[in-house]
């Protein structure tokens, strides 16, 4: 094929597939089969191999990712992604209505729209064309994810025709629907893969994924609702959207507009009453003054718009009887309450099982087994119960006593003075504070051996081939080989099915021989001393620089690194005082996983003794992180927020307005980087 027919025919592709893209993702109304749909995608990734010239970057192939993304650039916002007003109440609502009228002294009308619970994006697009995707962030910056957003089908890469300016940015919610959630969820239980929370935490997850093509196979969607740039033909929120909707972008018909905040209640209460039936997750409903001019006239706080407020749903609530309670064990020992209810639907799902918490919260509750209780669900992963209805409790109920031994090792349990958790002591004998390790040893912020997943891990504990973290490591080919078990996950359901194929085992060894990489201050948090938590097990690593010198610390030594007290202190010499500990300590280091730093930090000066910094905004000279670390070096202390014992508040370009206000409040000094470059020299 000549080069000008080549190209002549990649522009006719391009045209049809993204035709057949808007008409399946937008419309839900599709004109070919997924056969046909194919056909065309393939005769296209082979004209555009033929001919690589002729590639663009907005070319329907190149939505199934592959680029690998290891840092995301911090892009600062042209319009800053302002946080809502959020209320409750149908007073507060009333209250926000006043302050527009008072301002405004004129007719308005207000837009209400679903408040879907998602990631906020921002897409910039020129000529027609998607240039960027930026995350809120902070609200003045955010990261630079447009590799992932381009995999995602329903976002426009290419607008259709229509009057558009030539730069405009529109905002949205980028979100995983329902069931694509559960289906993903389900696939990552047979792979024996940790699950996801819930479907926002699984789409911001998503989201900051290094590899493109892993985004490109998670079902993520997206609702836009904002439009944002110079020369654009509408003076209303409203017509803004429908100007979307006829460009190519997901705008959801949800919507509604109102001359009063009497009809918008009446909006509230039909959505609030059909929202368990949406194929997404909302938290509310969003509710602007409709007239853009209005919108100006009303203008900002320092922290979100006068002419918008969320009212957000309170978490909703069943009532149902408590059945028995179950005790679970942790990696740390700590035993924990759990609720058995008798089956009752909320927000969607059918509910069985609740937290209690700790014996305190039961006791505070004083809730009885056959009680009827109330369940909720805000966002918790598993259901909490909030309260007891004692009104129909019966005469004869039981006391709950909390038990007194291990329910599955027997061992007597314990309880550290002011502590609110019972511990079973048994830490290396106790099963499932053995699988517990080794689930937090394989984790993503440890040792990150993602191969491993919780299923696998029960397999290989279940079968004695791995008892503790250097059991990993001595791992065959011919021991992991066709190993399989089926495993309980949810009582009533059929069980999942672990195996070991050939695949799976290489995949096992590769990641347990690619851990041995991980930086020492990792590996220190991954052995799971208790209350080595991420941060003290840097700063342990950076003060001793390896395991032999943190091993023969003392006490003194040990409190004398930043935030190292008593109770920490003595968790390590604890841990250290054990000779199982230590054996373990000394096979992995002999497998070659690092036991100390690859290079010794060390104190620059003191002349920041005693100072405390909060770090805010971006620096010319140094990354965020190198700026904390460059405080640290010079004897200074970094804290994540301002109290009246902050020393200095260190701002770069675009300092959080909020951190701003609040360090004026508190009378906190604000410096900049020149003059921190003043004081460590």
């Amino acid at each position: 094929m000549e080069k000008s027919d080549a190209l002549m025919r990649i522009r006719e592709l391009v045209e049809i597939i993204r035709h057949h893209n808007y008409l399946y993702y937008q419309k839900a109304a599709p004109e070919i089969s997924d056969y046909d749909f194919d056909f065309l995608l393939k005769e296209l990734e082979s004209l555009e191999k033929a001919f690589p010239e002729f590639l663009d970057p907005n070319s329907p192939t190149q939505r199934v990712g592959g680029e690998i993304t290891k840092v995301f650039k911090a892009v600062k916002h042209r319009y800053s992604m302002l946080s809502l007003d959020n209320t409750y109440s149908e007073a507060e609502l009333i209250d926000f209505d006043k302050r527009v009228q008072k301002i405004l002294v004129e007719p308005y009308e207000y837009v209400a729209e679903l408040k879907i619970d998602g990631v906020s994006i921002s897409l910039t697009y020129k000529s027609g064309k998607l240039i960027q995707a930026v995350t809120r962030g902070d609200g003045v910056q955010g990261d630079d994810v447009t590799v992932n957003v381009r995999t995602i089908q329903s976002i426009p890469l290419i607008l259709n025709t229509g009057n558009y300016p030539p730069e405009f940015e529109v905002r949205g919610e980028i979100y995983m629907p329902r069931a694509g959630f559960d289906r993903m969820n389900r696939a990552r239980a047979e792979e024996g893969e940790q699950l996801f929370a819930n479907p926002r935490n699984a789409t911001a997850g998503t989201l900051k994924t290094q590899d493109s093509s892993i985004v490109a196979q998670r079902p993520l969607n997206a609702f836009f609702y904002n439009l944002m740039g110079d020369g654009i033909d509408s003076e209303s929120h409203f017509d803004r959207l429908n100007l979307l909707k006829s460009w190519g972008f997901r705008v959801s018909d949800i919507r509604t507009r109102a001359k009063n905040i009497g009809q918008i209640v009446e909006f509230i209460e039909e959505v609030n009453q059909g929202r368990s039936h949406l194929e997404f997750e909302i938290d509310g409903v969003v509710i602007k003054v409709n007239s853009i001019r209005q919108q100006e006239k009303l203008g900002f706080t320092s922290k979100s718009p006068r002419w918008a407020i969320a009212y957000k749903f309170k978490a909703e609530e069943a009532v149902t009887r408590l059945l028995s309670i179950d005790y679970q064990v942790g990696r740390t020992g700590a035993v924990t309450p759990v609720a058995n209810l008798e089956p009752v639907l909320l927000a969607g799902t059918t509910v069985k099982r609740a937290s209690l918490h700790n014996a305190d919260f039961m006791m505070a509750l004083d809730v009885r087994v056959g009680d009827f209780v109330h369940v909720e669900k805000g966002g918790e992963i598993i259901p909490k119960i909030t309260a007891v209805d004692f009104s129909v409790r019966h005469a004869d109920s039981a006391h709950t006593i909390f038990i007194s031994h291990c329910p599955e090792c027997s061992s007597p349990l314990q309880r550290a003075d002011g502590e609110s958790a019972w511990y079973c002591p048994n830490d290396k004998g106790c099963p499932p504070q053995i699988k517990g390790k080794l689930e937090h040893f394989i984790s993503r912020k440890a040792m990150n051996i993602d191969s491993l997943g919780e299923g696998k891990i029960e397999v290989l504990f279940d079968k004695g081939l791995v008892l503790d973290p250097a059991d990993l490591f001595d791992l065959t080919y011919e021991q992991l080989l066709g190993l399989e078990k089926v495993i309980q996950v949810d009582e009533g359901k059929p069980g999942k099915k672990v195996s070991f194929r050939e695949k799976t085992v290489q995949n096992i060894l590769d990641g347990i021989s690619k851990s041995k990489s991980v930086p020492f201050e990792r590996v220190l948090f991954a052995i799971g001393i208790r209350h080595v938590g991420e941060t003290v097990a840097k700063k342990l690593a950076r003060h001793f620089n390896s395991i032999d010198n943190l091993l023969k610390a003392s006490y003194d030594e040990l409190v004398s690194v930043d935030e190292i007290g008593d109770k920490i202190a003595g968790s390590i010499l604890a841990y250290f005082a054990d000779e199982s500990s230590i054996r373990m300590i000394q096979r992995l280091e002999a497998s070659g996983v690092k036991m100390k730093t690859e290079e010794n930090v060390t104190a620059i000066s003191r002349v920041l003794d005693g100072k405390t910094f909060v770090v805010s905004g971006v620096f010319a000279g140094f990354s965020r992180d190198g700026i904390k670390l460059s405080i640290e070096l010079n004897g200074g202390k970094v804290s994540g927020s301002i109290s009246s014992k902050t020393d200095f508040v260190l701002a770069g370009e675009n300092m959080g307005p909020e951190k701003r206000r609040k360090a004026e409040d508190l009378g906190v000094k604000i410096i900049s980087e020149e003059d921190y470059l003043q004081m460590i020299q």
